[in-house]
C-alpha cells in the first residue's frame, strides 16, 4: 500500500480515504444510502471490499471518473433523445416480436404488469462486428438481431451507439472483476473468461413519457423486479430522480452522484455465482406527471451457454465459505429466454432466480426445462417464444409439467 510522505502524514493513503469515505457516505446517507466511489483516486483493495460489501448488503453502488468520456455520454442522450423523438409509426418498423428481442418497444411487461416507457434493445451482434450488416446471418443469436435506423434516418446513431455499447462492455468487464475479487476470485475465474470472450450483453435506451393516466395507483415505469444477469450498469437522469430500491421493507430513491455518474446493480447470475452472498435488489422506476425521463442501463450478461455455477469454499480456499450450494446450475440461455417471454407476453411462466434454490426441489420444473430446452433451441438461432410456448403446452400435458 503506497504511504504519504514522513513530512505530509504517517496515515495511510487507504486510512485517508476510508476517512473520507466514511465522513462522505455520513452525508450524503439521506439522499443516497448506497456507497459512492471513485475509481480513480481510491485504492484496489479499498474498492473491493467497499464493492463486495454494497453487492452483499445493498446491491447497488455508483461509480464515479469511470473512464468514459463525458463526450460520448452526451453524444449518446442527444441520440436517444433523436431516436425517441421520432414518429411512433417510424419507430415501429423496428419493432422487436416474438422471435426477435432487440428492437423498439412500448409494450413491455414487468410481472405481468405494462410499464409506462419506450425503449430500444441493442445487443452485442453475434459476429462481434459492428460493421457487419444487423441482417447478416452471422449476426444471428438466441436475442435475434439489432434492428437500428439506417445513417439517413439517423446520421451517426449507429457508430455513437457502437461506441458506447464497447465503452461499457470494457467498464463491466472491470466492475465484474472487482466483484469477483470480493469472492476471493480473479480475472482467471471461469465466469469472468465467459463473460469477456463472448458475453450476451445488451444496452437499453428508456424514455418515460409524461404520465397523464388518472387512477390510483398510477402506472409505474417499470413495476419491481430484479435484473437477471451478472450486472447493470444505469446512467441515470439526472433531472428526474425515479429509481427506487427496496432497502428494510421500505422504497428509497436512488439519487445519482453527479452527470456522469453510473450506478451499478447485482444481478441474479452474480447472486448465484457468489451462493447467495451478493445480492440481486429489487427494484422499481416510478412514473412522471410533470417531466420526462431518459436512462440507459447496460446488462452484463454471460454466453447463452453458460451454466452459472455457485461459487464454494472449495473454489475459493475459503473455509467460512458454504460446501453446500444453495442453488442449482442455471443455463443463462434458458433463463433469459423466458424472462424476455415474461416481457413481451404472458406465458403464466415469471422465471425467478428461487426457482433454482436447493429448498425448492424444482417445484416449478425448471431445472428440468432448461435441460429439454437446450436439446431443442439452438443458441445461435433467434429464440421464438412461440416455439417455446409449443414446448410448455407439451410439458402441460405430461406427469411432471412446468408450473
Amino acid at each position: 500500500m503506497h504511504k504519504l510522505n514522513a513530512s505530509a502524514s504517517t496515515v495511510s493513503v487507504s486510512q485517508r480515504i476510508g476517512i473520507f469515505y466514511k465522513k462522505m457516505m455520513d452525508s450524503v446517507q439521506p439522499l443516497n444510502n448506497v456507497p459512492i466511489i471513485d475509481l480513480a483516486s481510491t485504492c484496489d483493495d479499498d474498492v473491493v471490499n467497499i464493492v463486495s460489501n454494497a453487492c452483499a448488503e445493498f446491491g447497488f453502488f455508483q461509480i464515479i471518473n469511470h473512464g468514459i468520456d463525458a463526450e460520448l455520454i452526451d453524444r449518446y442522450l442527444e441520440q436517444c433523445r433523436s431516436y425517441f423523438a421520432m414518429p411512433l409509426e417510424t419507430k415501429l418498423q423496428w419493432k422487436r416480436n416474438d422471435s426477435n428481442a432487440r428492437g423498439f418497444f412500448n409494450d413491455e411487461l414487468t410481472q405481468q404488469k405494462r410499464d409506462w416507457k419506450q425503449c430500444l434493445d441493442v445487443g452485442i451482434p453475434a459476429s462481434r462486428d459492428w460493421s457487419i450488416n444487423d441482417d447478416n446471418p452471422q449476426n444471428d443469436c438466441l436475442d435475434g438481431k439489432n434492428q437500428l435506423p439506417q445513417e439517413d434516418d439517423l446520421p451517426g446513431f449507429r457508430r455513437t451507439i457502437s461506441t458506447y455499447f464497447d465503452a461499457l462492455s470494457i467498464l463491466a468487464d472491470r466492475i465484474a472483476i472487482i466483484m469477483a475479487k470480493g469472492l476471493g476470485q480473479d480475472e482467471s475465474s471461469l465466469i469472468i473468461k465467459q463473460l469477456r470472450e463472448n458475453h450476451s450483453s445488451y444496452l437499453r435506451s428508456n424514455y418515460y413519457p409524461i404520465c397523464d393516466e388518472s387512477g390510483d395507483p398510477k402506472p409505474l415505469g417499470i413495476s419491481p423486479h430484479r435484473d437477471a444477469g451478472f450486472l447493470t450498469i444505469l446512467l441515470q437522469d439526472v433531472d428526474c430522480h425515479s429509481l427506487q430500491v427496496m432497502k428494510d421493507n421500505k422504497w428509497v430513491t436512488i439519487h445519482p452522484a453527479g452527470k456522469y455518474s453510473f450506478t451499478i446493480n447485482t444481478g441474479d447470475m452474480a447472486e448465484i455465482f457468489s451462493n447467495g452472498i451478493y445480492k440481486a435488489p429489487l427494484h422499481r422506476v416510478l412514473s412522471n406527471e410533470t417531466n420526462e425521463r431518459y436512462s440507459t442501463p447496460f446488462f452484463y450478461n454471460p454466453s447463452y451457454e453458460t451454466r452459472v455455477k455457485p461459487l464454494l469454499s472449495r473454489d475459493c480456499g475459503d473455509k467460512t465459505r458454504s460446501d453446500d450450494p444453495l442453488f442449482n446450475d442455471v443455463l443463462w440461455g434458458y433463463f433469459r429466454a423466458l424472462r424476455f417471454s415474461g416481457d413481451l407476453t404472458d406465458l403464466g411462466v415469471e422465471i425467478q432466480v428461487t426457482d433454482f434454490l436447493k429448498s425448492n426441489d424444482d417445484k416449478n420444473g425448471h431445472i428440468k426445462m432448461q435441460e429439454k430446452f437446450s436439446n431443442e433451441f439452438n443458441f445461435s438461432t433467434p429464440f421464438s417464444v412461440k416455439q417455446y410456448a409449443l414446448l410448455l403446452n407439451r410439458e402441460k400435458n405430461n406427469a411432471n409439467p412446468i408450473k
